[in-house]
């Protein structure tokens, strides 16, 4: 499937998903690797790391459709929209859908991802209006 194929907020959607998709898949298998609470360069790291990757996305996708500001708002919104309802259920039934990792990362867990989720949003809010 082309990006072309469908509109904006349909690819934002789709996109959010797949996004989300992969990250629990991530997190479900292999978490217990590179998701180490107990070390603090590692998590900065981590926090660190997931502004430019889910920038670049963000920013693929609001150029790929030449999105002027409120239509990146409009993306940005729609790409954590999936991701935001779903980690709800992640969140409440962390030992269940995470079992390889300790339910003391909850915390820490959701704390991540609202930083993740706020950094689409704030790459979508600070978009300049195309000239």
């Amino acid at each position: 499937m082309k990006i072309n194929d469908m509109d904006y907020k349909k690819f934002s959607l789709f996109l959010g998903f797949m996004v989300w998709l992969m990250a629990t898949i991530a997190f479900r298998f292999a978490g217990q690797y590179f998701f180490l609470t107990d070390n603090t360069l590692v998590m900065v790291g981590l926090y660190i790391l997931v502004v430019p990757v889910l920038g670049v996305l963000a920013n693929w996708v609001f150029n790929s459709y030449q999105l002027g500001r409120l239509e990146s708002i409009q993306s940005a919104t729609l790409i954590v929209l999936p991701g935001m309802a779903f980690d709800t259920f992640i969140i409440i039934f962390f030992p269940v859908v995470l079992p390889n990792l300790p339910p003391t990362d909850a915390p820490i867990f959701g704390s991540w991802l609202m930083w993740a989720y706020a950094s689409v949003l704030a790459f979508g809010l600070t978009r300049k209006e195309s000239s």
